[in-house]
């Protein structure tokens, strides 16, 4: 009966005149939900009668509900793929067919769903003719599109694979396989060797040609596909850093594919090291030909993923890291190194202990990059780091290179630098330039730091002064507010007089597009004990006036929980 009347109320929904998408997604969930409880019971009570009764009925009822649904928000691909994701779990596979024939005439335009229906038909229906049917319509909607393509290529070395499996299970049975007929063309490949081939007519760059090379590699009879494309690849993209990238690490798996049996580890970190150095004089030949900074990006990159691999051969992790800096200081001198890659350089260099050409290193960094406030603010970290003398000078100097805007990171890098090497007088002067330096909204957290500082370090007479001059100038923060409130609290003798002025300031600013501000001002004046209760019906008059739009909702509602003691 309950079920009875929860469905009943459910459908009375999804017939009303103004449909509801959610209406409808309820009551499938609600289907399901009960799919679920009756397939649970079944398993415990091992009762398995009158499925047609019940589950089919249920079955066709939430098909139909999905039908109606898609039917009318044909445009929600979630919809979609909920009704696929429920014929997958039911095992639905007819229905299946029907809702991925009618989802993809609609939705043509996009790939992702081509693929997951010929992905269906290829492992679940193991129909490699409709996989391939589909493969084919869609690239008639995307003759371009790579994704599409490296998925049909896969799926045509998938099939050759599965029909190689069966003739070999056929002739080890020592079947006669007349009625059977296995192309050697087919069986080696040769339909996604006419897929690539009319792939690489329509879609260029090395990308697609690498995509493709690692599908063929993962199928143990593409030696001649394989070997088809990196003659391709070589050929047309012969001035392509990628290319050059992907050949040199071949080398290294050239390397690992001889025999090792009854060999020394010392022996294995020989061969190691011997393939490295194959690597290396590809990506040395890779530079004469393509002299540009990706190609010294590529280079950079494989070195430090050598260096980073975990040895036991401290020869061998000294030999890597030689190299690598090597590379960085050839790739400097070729003035082709990214600032990106610099400061790996500089990291390198600092977990190397090599201090004295990390500093080298990173005024190198700031000359190329002098208008870079990351490239200034890696330089001044190092010195900091290395207790330099020199600290302050750099500061000076980079604040003259790199424009107003964007120069707060070094700003707050130079104050804190200066609270724990300076005196007192020294960071108050470098924070009161620092708001000049900066830009207005940069120098509102220069503001929060400095009344934090001055509070930490001069105590509360000096932050009030303070906090009264730097309110003299906008923009400020709330959290500003906040700071001087919560010092304000923090002192023996807490003043009321003191927080309704900082809470009057601050409502002043942000009085329209806050309503903490104003309840918390409303819990300062109930519960200090100088505050006046009378006071928080004008207050609550004011922040009606003054909050927009569904703020004052919002206000009244946590205003009401105060009241009742709730909040």
């Amino acid at each position: 009966r309950a079920v009875l009347r929860k469905a009943s109320a459910l459908e009375y929904k999804i017939q009303r005149r103004a449909l509801r998408k959610e209406d409808f997604i309820n009551y499938i969930q609600y289907e399901v939900n009960l799919l679920e409880l009756i397939k649970k019971r079944r398993a415990r009570t091992g009762y398995s009668f009158k499925k047609d009764e019940i589950e089919h009925s249920i079955l066709h009822r939430v098909h139909s509900l999905f039908n109606r649904a898609t039917g009318k928000w044909k445009d929600d691909v979630q919809l979609w793929l909920s009704h696929v994701a429920f014929c997958k779990q039911w095992n639905a596979k007819h229905q299946l067919s029907k809702v991925f024939s009618t989802m993809l005439a609609i939705h043509s335009n996009k790939p992702a769903l081509w693929i997951m229906a010929a992905k269906w038909e290829m492992e679940t229906r193991l129909s490699s003719e409709s996989a391939r049917h589909l493969f084919l319509r869609a690239l008639r909607f995307h003759p371009e599109c790579p994704k599409l393509y490296q998925e049909y290529f896969r799926m045509e070395l998938m099939h050759a694979e599965k029909q190689r499996k069966e003739k070999k299970e056929f002739e080890q049975a020592k079947m006669d396989l007349g009625e059977f007929n296995y192309s050697e063309e087919i069986l080696n490949g040769e339909m996604a060797r006419i897929v690539y081939r009319d792939a690489s007519q329509k879609i260029k760059g090395v990308e697609f040609q690498l995509a493709v090379l690692s599908i063929a590699k993962l199928f143990d009879f593409t030696q001649d596909l394989q070997k088809e494309i990196l003659e391709s690849l070589q050929a047309r993209y012969a001035d392509d850093p990628l290319t050059w990238d992907y050949m040199a690490r071949r080398e290294l798996e050239l390397g690992s594919l001889q025999p090792t049996e009854n060999t020394t580890k010392q022996m294995k970190v020989s061969e190691m090291a011997q393939n490295e150095e194959r690597c290396c004089a590809v990506f040395d030949e890779a530079l004469r030909a393509v002299p540009t900074e990706d190609m010294w990006k590529c280079y950079i990159t494989f070195c430090m993923e050598r260096y980073n691999r975990k040895t036991n051969s401290k020869e061998l992790k000294q030999k890597r890291l030689e190299r690598t800096l090597s590379v960085f200081s050839k790739a400097h001198e070729s003035r082709l190194l990214s600032e990106a890659l610099y400061k790996q350089w500089l990291q390198l260099l600092l977990d190397s202990n090599l201090s004295e050409k990390a500093v080298e290193v990173a005024e190198a960094a700031t000359k190329n990059f002098s208008q870079s406030v990351e490239t200034w603010q890696m330089r001044l970290q190092v010195l900091i780091q290395l207790k330099r003398d020199d600290v302050t000078q750099c500061f000076e100097e980079a604040i003259k290179h790199v424009k107003s805007k964007g120069t707060l990171p070094l700003w707050t890098l130079w104050v804190e630098w200066s609270e724990g090497t300076n005196s007192k007088e020294d960071t108050e002067t470098l924070y009161q330039r620092s708001l000049h330096a900066t830009t207005p909204a940069e120098s509102v957290t220069m503001k929060e730091m400095y009344l934090d500082w001055a509070y930490r370090n001069c105590g509360y007479k000096k932050v009030k002064r303070l906090f009264t001059s730097l309110c003299e100038n906008r923009p400020f923060s709330l959290d500003f507010f906040r700071k001087m409130i919560q010092i304000e609290k923090e002192q023996e003798s807490c003043k009321m007089l003191h927080l309704r002025e900082y809470y009057e300031r601050a409502l002043r600013e942000f009085g329209s597009a806050n309503t903490a501000l104003w309840l918390d001002y409303i819990k300062e004046e109930l519960s200090h004990p100088q505050g006046k209760p009378e006071n928080c019906g004008s207050i609550h008059w004011r922040a009606m006036k003054m909050l927009q739009g569904d703020l004052v909702e919002d206000f009244v509602s946590k205003y009401t929980l105060l009241q009742t003691g709730h909040l």
